[in-house]
């Protein structure tokens, strides 16, 4: 090995012994929360308004779609048991008729999951906001210098913040 390389991997290995001493130093007077998302997002009272809110809003229109699915099933029944004693004009048109309330239905209903999903994702957005501005008031009220969401490795439970975020979404 060359007398530069050495005295490269030598100067490396001080700089990473420095900021891991550095690092040591620091960790000891730094205050770590952690906060389970899934958790809230499972368990905080604003998902279950939510849902309700979303439940009402579409509830009508997911009513519409089920009435139309029983009359395209009545129809196809209808055309099934009388297609034999029915005339060809008559049995064509019964099923030009049920075709069109079937494009109707996947219409609606496309439009309607569309909807549903775009509503979600606001609701969602709110709701993100909220779980935001709670996890902030509660590092700052208990002098936290740094919080984590899901997604870390290890945490231990003497740092997961989540029940106190809980709490403070339960009070709004």
């Amino acid at each position: 090995m060359s007398q530069k390389f050495i005295s490269r991997l030598l100067h490396i290995s001080l700089m990473v012994s420095s900021l891991l001493f550095f690092f040591s130093v620091n960790a000891a007077e730094l205050k770590v929360g952690y906060v389970q998302v899934e958790k809230i997002l499972q368990e905080a009272p604003q998902t279950a308004e939510s849902g309700k809110k979303l439940e009402r809003e579409f509830g009508p229109r997911s009513q519409e779609l089920d009435k139309l699915s029983k009359q395209i099933k009545e129809l196809e029944s209808a055309l099934d048991k009388d297609g034999l004693t029915i005339t060809d004009a008559e049995r064509r048109t019964k099923e030009r008729d049920a075709q069109n309330i079937k494009v109707e239905f996947q219409r609606k209903q496309r439009e309607l999951r569309e909807d549903i999903n775009l509503r979600k994702n606001e609701e969602l957005a709110s709701l993100q906001d909220r779980i935001n501005k709670a996890v902030q008031s509660v590092a700052k009220a208990e002098s936290y210098d740094l919080v984590m969401y899901s997604g870390v490795a290890y945490a231990a439970d003497k740092i997961d913040i989540t029940d106190k975020v809980l709490k403070l979404l339960g009070k709004k």
